[in-house]
């Protein structure tokens, strides 16, 4: 049972951090309407998904309103890029934008591989609770994934070919 407390603290970690930065990213490309509203409804998304594995973590005897120490424990909670820009020179808006959105990529990537984990590991232990939160949250994680993945390839001709 340690190992699913892990894995829940590193979700919660995950999906709080993927909720933070979708909305900075909304916030931060007011201009792009598109962005703008599907970042903010996928943050509530990611928000929902923090509240509900608070709740799961009773089980486990887990207090989840601060962040974990998974990632000492081996698991990344997020992952850490760094800009490509130089300090002294602001990015250009669009390639702000592909950061952005890349950096969205990678952290919803990271939470579905977890939610991937969380419900093999609820499924083995028979844990039907466990395996429906994992069914109904991951699907959303994909979804969160397959927009970043659908605005990168839209907008990276248009801009990388304009600089």
């Amino acid at each position: 049972m340690k190992g699913i407390a892990l894995v829940l603290g590193v979700l919660h970690d995950g999906e709080r951090h993927l909720a933070g930065e979708l909305a900075a990213v909304a916030r931060r490309h007011e201009g792009e309407h598109e962005v703008q509203h599907v970042a903010t409804d996928l943050a509530a998304w990611s928000r929902q998904h923090v509240q509900r594995l608070g709740r799961a973590a009773g089980a486990y005897d887990l207090n989840l309103s601060e962040p974990s120490d998974a990632s000492s424990s081996g698991f990344a909670a997020q992952p850490c890029g760094a800009s490509a820009e130089p300090p002294d020179r602001a990015p250009e808006p669009g390639l702000l934008l592909l950061r952005d959105l890349r950096e969205l990529h990678l952290a919803a990537a990271a939470n579905s591989l977890h939610w991937e984990m969380l419900a093999q590991a609820a499924q083995a232990g028979g844990d039907e609770r466990l395996l429906g939160l994992a069914s109904s949250c991951h699907p959303r994680t994909l979804r969160q994934m397959r927009w970043t993945n659908t605005m990168i390839k839209t907008l990276s001709p248009q801009i990388l070919t304009a600089l």
